[in-house]
């Protein structure tokens, strides 16, 4: 029985680990790719790993031609990203200008965003503006009065945007934070694809912060902390981009051997300078944009720097450098620096040109005329410009605002509490009776109203045993990848400790949330298992993966009426509090 049965196996032939059903040998493609390879690979592939290759199979399996299927296959790489982003714009762009409101700190910077692309400065608006605003649809004028803003430009400038465009109404200002929230999960999308060598992995680390609630909802907010997560997230694709091409030059100018490999070598690696970096500078200007938008970016752009110099110094030690460190320092440390910092600085200050182009006769922006006025006389007006003495001055008044700033807040939070969603900001709460605003007719009671700054508990939650998963593997395996993300999250998040006094909110998180749906995509990547594990091992972590996944999407739709200031019953409100400290 034994012989026959496998004299007609048409599996026979295959290696064990092929002779599964066709469905499970498929699921090898879905695994980790761009692991570190081992020694005797070829070093080129070691410092620019191939891209996992799309088959053609889901194609062909809906009846579409095989040539048509693999021209399909090859544009998944785009093809799939975008159809993230379009999930993702529905999502943030329906129903935008609900609610018809000015809801939390919207009085602020949709205000100041109309004043600066009107007049070059924040105004002092009268205490019913907002009343005004919407009674009127925006048509008011703008006062003249210059106040006094703790905010630098850039943020106010993307809002202003919107509002010229569509106008000075709820869409308009937060239209541009829609768009912005749209594009970051495209640009996640491409970073997880490029980190991981993965179009699976890339596209469900953008769709897993579609469906992030604290995303969603700054997305839909004229907040500046969504502007800022975008021109992070956009400054660390930049450097992944140029990390990869920067390696890509070393690997082209190793010598290859007879048998068609390249071999590590001193000399290209020590001497080879890597040319003018375009992706480099370009992130420079996305962190001064970040700069420009609040302040924390400077951490950020602290942290990239150091991750960028570390990933320099790793290529050079793969492609053979008899001292890495020295190389970097003579070659590529100078050409960093000219390329970031300074880049960042420039662009800072130029965020300020409204401000500074304004009158200094006491007409302009707030602080505007202090070189001239209170700070007549300084011992370093020969060297310094009124101008630049002005926004020091004003700059310095900031500073001491933002470390003295604890006066106390409902919705005020500590970092610690963040990772596990401990104490969420709502924006906007009303108890609509039955029959107005949305509220069924039969009720029975009042309903709630709300909009929730509530990250997706199951996402959250998921993503603290990502971070564990993602350190381990930063300490133990020397994984660079798990070691970019975790910089992301702690240049987003560590720095907030240092100001545990001061007022903050949970909110301010929303900065390295990209990063937190990298780590899970990482731990969903290992629960897959790389594309050598057995099938069997395979079907279980799909599985895995897949509950978790789905877990996460639901808990997201679950969550919608508190995310979109939807009308429910009071009672179903309640049982979406599952936490006392959400209340």
């Amino acid at each position: 029985m034994t012989s026959t049965a496998s004299s007609t196996d048409p599996r026979q032939d295959l290696a064990p680990d092929d002779r599964s059903p066709e469905w499970q040998r498929r699921l090898r493609r879905f695994g980790r790719t761009g692991e570190p390879a081992g020694p005797a690979a070829d070093v080129r592939e070691r410092l620019v790993p191939p891209f996992a290759r799309p088959g053609a199979r889901l194609w062909t399996a809906l009846g579409v031609p095989l040539a048509a299927g693999a021209r399909l296959a090859r544009w998944s790489e785009w093809g799939g990203p975008l159809l993230v982003t379009l999930f993702a714009g529905v999502l943030r762009f329906w129903n935008l200008g609900s609610p018809k409101a000015v809801i939390f700190d919207e009085t602020y910077y949709a205000k100041d965003a109309w004043a600066l692309v009107h007049r070059g400065f924040e105004v002092n608006w009268d205490k019913n503006a907002n009343d005004l605003i919407l009674s009127t649809g925006g048509h008011v004028p703008v006062p003249a009065d210059a106040a006094y803003v703790v905010h630098p430009p850039v943020g106010k400038y993307v809002i202003g945007l919107g509002e010229l465009m569509f106008g000075f109404n709820p869409f308009g200002w937060r239209f541009m934070t829609a768009l912005l929230g749209t594009l970051s999960v495209l640009l996640l999308c491409r970073i997880g694809r490029r980190l991981f060598r993965s179009t699976f992995l890339g596209c469900l680390a953008g769709t897993l912060m579609a469906v992030d609630g604290l995303h969603f909802v700054m997305s839909r907010t004229s907040l500046l902390d969504g502007v800022l997560m975008f021109f992070v997230l956009a400054a660390f694709g930049c450097l992944l981009v140029d990390r990869d091409r920067a390696r890509a030059r070393l690997a082209a100018a190793l010598p290859v051997g007879a048998d068609g490999r390249a071999r590590p070598d001193a000399d290209v690696a020590d001497t080879l300078r890597l040319g003018a970096r375009p992706w480099r500078w370009l992130a420079g200007l996305m962190l001064g944009l970040a700069i420009g938008t609040k302040w924390n970016g400077l951490y950020v752009m602290a942290a990239f720097c150091v991750m960028t110099v570390l990933w320099d110094v790793a290529a050079r030690r793969t492609a053979g450098a008899r001292s890495p460190y020295r190389a970097v320092l003579r070659l590529d440390l100078g050409w960093a620096f000219l390329a970031t910092v300074p880049v960042a600085i420039v662009t800072y200050i130029w965020s300020w040109a409204g401000w500074i182009f304004s009158p200094t006769d006491g007409t302009g922006g707030y602080f505007r005329d202090w070189a001239a006025t209170d700070g007549r006389g300084s011992s370093w007006s020969w060297l310094f410009p009124d101008w630049w003495r002005s926004l020091w001055h004003y700059e310095h008044e900031v500073y001491k605002f933002h470390v003295g700033l604890s006066s106390p807040h409902t919705y005020q939070s500590n970092p610690w509490s963040w990772l596990v969603d401990g104490r969420p900001v709502s924006y906007f709460y009303e108890s609509p009776s039955p029959g107005t605003a949305g509220c069924p007719a039969d009720a029975g009671d009042k309903c709630a109203r709300e909009v929730l700054a509530l990250g997706t508990p199951m996402l959250w939650w998921a993503a603290c045993a990502a971070l564990v998963y993602v350190l381990w593997r930063w300490f133990f395996r020397r994984d660079w990848r798990a070691g970019a993300i975790a910089c992301g999250v702690a240049a987003g998040y560590l720095p907030w400790f240092l100001y545990q006094e001061r007022t903050i909110f949970f909110f301010y998180a929303v900065v390295f949330v990209p990063f937190l749906c990298l780590a899970v995509t990482h731990l969903v990547g290992a629960l897959l298992g790389p594309p050598t594990a057995t099938d069997t091992r395979r079907v279980a972590g799909a599985t895995g993966a897949g509950v978790l996944v789905l877990l996460i999407a639901w808990n997201f739709i679950y969550f919608w009426p508190l995310y979109t200031g939807t009308a429910i019953p009071i009672d179903d409100w309640r049982a979406r509090m599952w936490l006392d400290t959400w209340v």
